[in-house]
């Protein structure tokens, strides 16, 4: 088991109790990486490894670079990835992932459930378009990037973090590729990680990069029947949300800029997989 972390540099003492409720497993982790995603990193106890980075990559090119370090080990078989704002409130996690992926070898990803200080989940980070009970656990078809479990096997296969998305989707662009390559994906309730609550558009590129990456994805995994209609149905579900002119304004200047900027690889997603979404309870329309 391989842990990483990683950090603006921001939030030195929420940093802090996150890596001691690391440290308060009862099965430890055999390595923590912390990467200062362009940024210094504070002093940190002598147990793990720091790794900073020049410039701020994104949560995808950040997470990259965590997940070479921990493969440069040799002996990780499944990766976590913990906001630095987050904290484990059980000292069982790592031990109830290690059994979990010891009992399927087809367990690609486990979403954790988070939860703010209240033990409140938000609808957002229920992983299923049906979110009213939080606590059902079940397969699913995207994860949460907060916390969440990855099989070092099932990344060898389909790849690792899409680099160029930097912020927002990159989790839905792993999940579609680990579901096309056979892999399940488990949203697990019980295994909590505690964060405060807060809105995504609180930064400044939310809606840019969430309207830029969702066209890329749809250009990279979808059957070409079905790029319209995915796009279409968000194109639909953002004018009858958005309340802010500045945003829609955002929005659609990053639809334009995901139609007419390169999206990586072209590689479609299999009929069977859309199918199998499509009884998971979401297919890859919405």
């Amino acid at each position: 088991m391989g842990v990483a972390v990683l950090t603006l540099g921001n939030r030195p003492a929420e940093l802090r109790a996150l890596l001691d409720s690391v440290a308060k497993q009862d099965e430890p982790a055999a390595h923590v990486v912390v990467v200062g995603n362009g940024s210094p990193l504070p002093e940190l106890p002598k147990w793990l490894t720091g790794v900073e980075v020049d410039e701020n990559l994104g949560v995808s090119g950040g997470r990259n670079v965590a997940m070479e370090r921990l493969r440069e080990f040799g002996d990780v078989d499944v990766l976590v990835d913990l906001d630095d704002d987050g904290l484990l409130i059980a000292a069982d996690v790592v031990r109830r992932i290690a059994d979990l992926y010891a009992s399927d070898p087809k367990l690609g990803i486990v979403s954790f459930r988070i939860a703010d200080e209240t033990g409140q989940t938000q609808r957002r980070h229920v992983p299923r378009l049906r979110a009213g009970d939080p606590m059902r656990r079940g397969l699913v078809t995207t994860f949460l990037g907060g916390g969440h479990a990855l099989s070092m096997p099932m990344l060898d296969q389909i790849g690792g973090w899409p680099d160029a998305f930097f912020f927002t989707h990159e989790e839905t662009d792993l999940a579609w590729r680990a579901l096309d390559g056979g892999w399940k994906i488990l949203y697990e309730p019980e295994l909590v990680l505690q964060h405060p609550h807060t809105s995504p558009a609180r930064h400044a590129v939310f809606y840019r990069m969430t309207a830029r990456n969702r066209v890329w994805m749809a250009r990279r995994h979808l059957p070409a029947l079905l790029v319209p209609v995915y796009l279409g149905t968000w194109v639909a579900l953002t004018l009858a949300r958005m309340r802010s002119v500045a945003g829609l304004r955002a929005w659609f200047g990053g639809f334009v800029e995901g139609v007419r900027t390169p999206c990586g690889e072209r590689r479609p997603m299999h009929w069977r997989t859309v199918w199998r979404m499509g009884r998971l309870g979401r297919p890859p329309v919405i």
